[in-house]
């Protein structure tokens, strides 16, 4: 009865793994398909600003024009065009992956509780 039991929970383990690779693997294509199908070389989101729980400003980049707008849930409206030159472009040089930006949230919690 005991070794019966232990082949079921390894066979049990066995086949949790596997769905859970199946679910990073088609999670990865999905992000992956989604990412390709909504790129557009003429639409970008430049920067975004929430200003209240539902209602943001974007500047936007149509083409070759920056447009301001402002967005909530039933009404997108346009507040003007942006000059390019005024914008601040930031410069982040690294792109973190989720550990980095663990192991940095870690390293800063840390130096507070030893103030």
């Amino acid at each position: 009865m005991g070794l019966d039991s232990y082949l079921q929970f390894i066979s049990v383990l066995i086949i949790f793994i596997l769905v859970l690779a199946a679910t990073l693997y088609v999670t990865k294509w999905m992000a992956n398909y989604q990412k390709g199908s909504n790129s557009s070389r003429n639409i970008e989101i430049i920067d975004t600003c929430k200003i209240s729980t539902n209602k943001y400003i974007q500047i936007i980049r149509i083409g070759d024009k920056y447009l301001s707008i402002a967005v909530s849930n039933d009404l997108i409206t346009n507040l003007g065009e942006v000059d390019p030159s005024e914008l601040v472009q930031e410069q982040t040089g690294e792109n973190l992956g989720f550990k980095e930006i663990f192991d940095k949230i870690k390293g800063e919690k840390k130096d507070n509780n030893g103030k």
